[in-house]
């Protein structure tokens, strides 16, 4: 049986938002205080070069909640997730980005769900953002259904809620943080989607655009596809 050190683990990629931190810190703490009994918040600082790294550390060290750990170079969204993955000690593990454009508070829209599934996936509903980067969105979440045969209506929502064994179970690659739900129903979990409520972004740059999404996202769309036909699906004779 599986012990855990707290109820929630929060993980954040961190690069280059040094204006976010702090508020981001505060308002995790503010959403969940009171709330949940024991948490963490994980950030995987993935090689700043804003003055962020040594602002994280400056967080921990105010904040016990607070575990800092810092790559030595950038390597990358999915790499991040996959460490704090490995770090997290919660039952339950969050997943969202640190541009504070996703409320902490949502949390609490999914969690009623983690009873009858394994992972919860946020809809930015009402999306703020630029209409370049929605028209990429929609199109990358439409080709990436079509050649996954998935109905996931925003897999770039950052904020999803996991059972920590469904975390712990994936096997990760580069690009692979878009395509959570369909790891997860790979490995025999059950997945739901939830709307949640978006913002704009105040502080800093989105690191993403159609330039450095379009075709890598098909790339890994196609990776993802490979291993689905070649997934291991077996049953042995009288066990359920």
């Amino acid at each position: 049986m599986n012990e855990y050190s707290v109820e929630l683990s929060i993980v954040a990629p961190v690069y280059n938002e040094y204006d976010n931190l702090a508020p981001l810190t505060i308002k995790i703490k503010d959403a969940l205080n009171g709330k949940i009994d024991s948490y963490e918040i994980i950030y995987i600082d993935d090689g700043s070069t804003d003055g962020g790294s040594e602002l994280l550390d400056k967080i921990a060290a105010e904040h016990r909640e607070v575990k800092v750990y810092h790559f030595t170079e950038n390597n990358g969204q999915t790499a991040a997730f996959a460490a704090a993955f490995k770090k997290a000690e919660g039952r339950l593990i969050a997943t969202m980005d640190a541009d504070l454009q996703v409320d902490p508070a949502d949390i609490f829209k999914l969690l009623p769900n983690i009873g009858d599934y394994d992972l919860v996936c946020g809809i930015r509903a009402d999306r703020q953002d630029s209409i370049v980067k929605m028209i990429s969105s929609l199109i990358g979440n439409g080709v990436r259904n079509w050649l996954t045969h998935e109905e996931i209506k925003d897999t770039g929502c950052p904020l999803k809620l996991f059972k920590n064994e469904v975390a712990k179970s994936m096997c990760l690659f580069e690009g692979m943080h878009r395509f959570f739900p369909t790891l997860a129903k790979m490995n025999g979990f059950r997945v739901t989607q939830v709307a949640v409520s978006h913002y704009p972004r105040q502080y800093g740059k989105s690191k993403y655009g159609i330039s450095n999404r379009m075709w890598k996202g098909l790339k890994d769309t196609l990776a993802v596809r490979w291993m689905q036909r070649r997934h291991l699906n077996y049953k042995i004779k009288g066990e359920v």
